[in-house]
């Protein structure tokens, strides 16, 4: 994969990025929100009505939190589902299936795999318009940096958050490894869910091992009504 995620790779052969995104797109789009997806979301609408805010902040590219129900998202990494205009720069939902017609029934998740050497004026293109741009799959990609705003606004909810929880995430990817640790530095109550322990464990109040959809779902039911 690392060979196909980046900026490099698309400029050189961006029918073979769309092919390996397209592949990823439709395996997805057969998928659905697990318990904890699904638990999460539940918690968002229930606190709402008191005033609490309940917001994923997501490595994930796979768009399940929204399929979910969860309205406060902030993706770090982007999303499946969403394009961006090398032209014009716009950022657009695209739950398009094929996205393209001249990707229909393409797409290998090996990387290694021979092409189909799609013209680039057939691959998705810019829908704005006047525009026609080509469109790149909207993640981020290894060489680049997350967006600026995405990080401001993770941040400011990190600042004012008094529980996190940590959920199905190996701690080891930079900058999001650190927020969970920085928010435990303050006093505030930090839970992990995890199939293991992870590097940063131990600076936590609470761990619980096992499936997220096992135990998450449990924990978030016992969430009272009272500020």
């Amino acid at each position: 994969m690392n060979t196909l995620a980046t900026p490099e790779a698309f400029a050189e052969n961006p029918s073979l990025v769309w092919e390996f995104y397209h592949y990823r797109r439709e395996v997805m789009a057969s998928k659905y929100p697990n318990k904890a997806h699904e638990a999460i979301a539940e918690c968002e609408k229930r606190l709402k009505p008191q005033n609490r805010n309940v917001t994923v902040i997501t490595q994930n590219i796979d768009g399940l939190h929204k399929r979910a129900g969860s309205d406060s998202i902030i993706e770090l990494h982007g999303n499946l589902f969403k394009t961006r205009c090398e032209k014009c720069k716009d950022v657009a939902v695209n739950n398009d299936s094929p996205i393209c017609e001249a990707l229909r029934d393409k797409g290998e998740p090996d990387p290694s795999a021979v092409d189909a050497k799609i013209p680039v004026e057939k691959l998705p293109r810019c829908k704005t318009a006047g525009c026609g741009g080509l469109l790149r799959p909207h993640v981020v990609w290894f060489g680049e940096a997350l967006d600026r705003q995405v990080l401001e606004r993770a941040g400011e909810e990190l600042d004012k958050c008094d529980l996190c929880l940590v959920v199905g995430t190996s701690s080891v990817v930079y900058p999001a490894c650190m927020f969970a640790p920085n928010v435990a530095s303050r006093g505030v109550t930090v839970a992990e869910f995890n199939m293991e322990d992870t590097l940063v464990t131990n600076e936590f109040m609470y761990h619980f091992k096992g499936p997220a959809g096992e135990h998450l779902p449990a924990a978030l039911a016992k969430c009272d009504t009272e500020k």
